[in-house]
């Protein structure tokens, strides 16, 4: 099996499926000669020509918008955005157009489209370092995606190209550049089922997209001295799937629930009030939570990394739990 970066990951999802399906195009900012701000759709515009990937004016709300139409009309879009911070342009078009489509019309229309959006950090400042996956796995009707593995990437982008209703497929800044074994072939992996990355019988962390990493990161710490965690990667955010994460804590009976989004209405709220509700006799200490900070993400590297969960923070999170 290959082992390859999830950029590549995805850039192979998104050949297969331009070559595949016809009606398939490729939208965005700069995506054509310039080959996307992170460099996923770089040699896509000579491989398959101007028609099939589209470079986009400077204008979200339009590029949505124009998106919706074209998926109506029986196009496959997949847009890509630079990054989420942008989707706040075009908010309205997502929530209130495409992800209502489908029921205001009683299933006779859809909007089969796809928005990659990139969230994560990096030094980019207060307005580009945000996560705003809870603003949009919030709405009904719309799937909200954020792989943590380059095998998740390919497989879980290739469903969303084929499937029936919007997707908003977030990819993490920081994971560009991981690598991971990714089977050849063109097989989907279903959206809205979680996964275990890694088994244990101590603990129970629950993340997804690069807390995903981290976690798994800890967890060999922490294996070091005897503790064994078991992490459940969410996957898909909306429809958000806890079966796994709800067995993993009856058998731990300690749960520790990680995101990089603020404290106040976080997916990573939403996911302990759920475990509480759903496990609750079986708990052996109250539900840790460990997100960022609730201030905005500063520019400077060590005012960033202070407002970040890290690997550290994790193990001592794990630990008091235990204690």
């Amino acid at each position: 099996m290959p082992t390859i970066t999830y950029r590549e990951a995805i850039r192979q999802a998104l050949r297969i499926e331009l070559k595949e399906n016809p009606e398939l195009i490729l939208l965005g900012e700069d995506i054509g000669a310039y080959g996307g701000s992170y460099s996923v759709t770089k040699g896509f515009l000579e491989e398959f020509g101007a028609e099939r990937v589209v470079d986009t004016p400077i204008v979200e709300s339009s590029l949505i918008g124009l998106s919706i139409g074209a998926a109506m009309a029986g196009m496959r879009p997949v847009v890509e955005l630079m990054t989420i911070n942008f989707a706040l342009k075009a908010i309205d078009q997502i929530i209130n157009n495409a992800a209502k489509i489908r029921f205001m019309f009683g299933g006779q229309f859809s909007a089969p489209l796809v928005i990659r959006a990139v969230s994560g950090w990096g030094q980019l400042g207060p307005t580009h370092s945000q996560s705003f996956e809870n603003y949009f796995a919030y709405a009904p009707g719309l799937m909200v995606v954020m792989p943590s593995s380059p095998n998740d990437a390919k497989g879980l982008l290739l469903t969303a190209m084929r499937g029936k209703d919007p997707v908003l497929f977030i990819e993490h800044a920081l994971l560009y550049s991981t690598q991971g074994d990714v089977p050849e072939g063109k097989e989907g992996i279903p959206l809205g089922l979680s996964d275990i990355k890694r088994r244990g019988k101590d603990v129970s962390i629950v993340a997804y997209s690069r807390m995903v990493l981290l976690a798994l990161q800890a967890a060999q710490q922490l294996s070091k001295d005897g503790i064994e965690v078991e992490v459940v990667d969410l996957r898909c955010l909306r429809p958000m799937d806890l079966g796994l994460a709800v067995s993993s804590l009856k058998k731990t009976g300690r749960a520790l629930v990680l995101s990089e989004d603020w404290p106040s209405c976080s997916i990573a709220s939403e996911v302990a009030a759920r475990l509480q509700n759903e496990a609750f006799d079986y708990l052996d200490a109250p539900i840790g939570l460990l997100v960022s900070k609730d201030v905005p993400v500063a520019y400077a590297r060590n005012l960033e990394a202070a407002t970040l969960p890290n690997v550290s923070d994790i193990v001592g999170a794990v630990r008091a739990l235990l204690s």
